[in-house]
């Protein structure tokens, strides 16, 4: 054999003994094949290799190349229909709710200038289309500036309509005009029961727009407000109501405000408790009068000053205490008086009112709140109680001052 002849068998044996080790190699790797891959030629005769596995009893998907099931890959179908309704809430009033600063105004160090420094915060939601936001008078109390803020992140001067410190209710106005203003769906309290289901938005320690729900936990619950009177039918709710809350809706299953969230009860004294929020009904009569007068004009006796509470009761006595009457009244012609010093300069009581018409008054607190049932040009029979002696005297309710 020649020298070109051996040279061409050695190429050839050597080009075999690749090709055979290439083979080899592409063998080995098959039980190897990469999970999620198709199974080729495992799959079931007549089926599709492309088609949906046959159903295992054992396995996971990665063990079996296969994909999770489907019914832990969807969905709007893992929620329950009561999680669907908090978010259709929350969807609706979303452009209803804001968050409300309340700035006040302090001199620099050089006594050179005054400076807008944030005094608090809290929520507030939409009244109407006017820009009339709704608020807790506690969250802009003392403030000489506002500004609220949109979930878009807006900010908008506004200014001080008028505020009900013994209902703890206020009114803003923005300074500019705000397309797309997005009102909030005015309900009532009226029918509210123990155990619905309730939903509290607002700004609590600054995170905006927050979501709590929970249930009315108690109805007709009676707490001391920020003008130390006491508000009454308030609605008392386990939804988490937290510091920067107060201002912001309380809002039933239909999307509707039913309250407006307030204060927290913790004995504790921890940030979260037991929260109560101000009914609809009552910011329904509050809040059309602030936009229209700035205040609230209620029934009053006219030209009675009552003693505190709290000195009344130092002094033992149960009713409202009068403290001065002015002259020219009708209850100064009807002859009800205030204290009086004697010739030691003692301070007697003369007048105490312990009744209007069929209702027993322990307090002042007991006659403001009984007077809010009445209307203006009403007249009432007072049980007035002067030395141990009770009278009868009728009285006109005129507007307060």
């Amino acid at each position: 054999m020649t020298s070109s002849a051996r040279r061409t068998v050695i190429l050839a044996a050597i080009a075999l003994s690749l090709a055979l080790f290439a083979c080899a190699d592409t063998h080995k790797g098959e039980p190897a094949a990469p999970a999620g891959s198709a199974p080729g030629a495992k799959a079931t005769a007549g089926a599709p290799a492309s088609g949906p596995p046959a159903a295992q009893v054992s396995g996971t998907g990665a063990e079996t190349g296969q994909a999770e099931p489907q019914v832990q890959a969807s969905g709007n179908s893992r929620l329950t229909e009561d999680e669907r309704n908090t978010i259709e809430v929350v969807r609706k009033t979303r452009n209803s709710v804001v968050y409300v600063t309340n700035l006040q105004y302090v001199q620099d160090f050089f006594y050179r200038s005054d400076q807008p420094v944030p005094q608090g915060s809290g929520s507030g939601f939409v009244w109407d289309d006017q820009g009339h936001i709704v608020t807790n008078f506690h969250v802009i109390a003392e403030g000489a500036k506002f500004t609220v803020s949109f979930p878009n992140q807006k900010q908008v001067e506004a200014k001080l309509v008028g505020r009900d410190q013994s209902k703890d209710i206020a009114v803003l106005e923005l300074r500019e005009r705000v397309a797309g203003l997005a009102p909030v769906v005015v309900g009532t309290s009226r029918d509210l029961q123990v155990g619905q289901k309730v939903i509290a938005i607002g700004n609590p320690f600054g995170f905006d727009h927050t979501v709590t729900s929970g249930i009315v936990s108690a109805l007709g619950r009676s707490m001391l407000g920020a003008g130390d009177v006491t508000i009454r039918d308030m609605i008392q709710t386990d939804a988490s109501i937290n510091p920067g809350n107060s201002g912001g809706p309380l809002l039933n299953s239909s999307g509707e405000l039913i309250g407006m969230n307030t204060m927290i009860a913790s004995p504790s004294g921890a940030s979260s408790g037991v929260g109560f929020a101000i009914p609809v009904d009552t910011i329904r009569k509050v809040v059309p009068q602030l936009i229209q007068f700035g205040k609230v004009i209620r029934p009053d006796i006219g030209g009675v000053q009552f003693v505190r509470d709290e000195v009344a009761q130092r002094a033992g006595i149960a009713g409202a205490v009068i403290l001065e009457v002015s002259k020219g009244t009708s209850a100064y012609d009807q002859g009800l008086r205030g204290l009086y010093r004697d010739n030691y300069g003692r301070l007697l009581i003369r007048d105490v009112v312990t009744g209007i018409d069929a209702m027993k008054i322990k307090s002042y607190d007991d006659l403001f709140a009984a007077l809010d049932g009445y209307k203006i040009g009403d007249t009432v029979t007072l049980t007035v109680a002067r030395e141990g002696q009770a009278r009868q005297v009728r009285i006109q309710l005129v507007g307060n001052d």
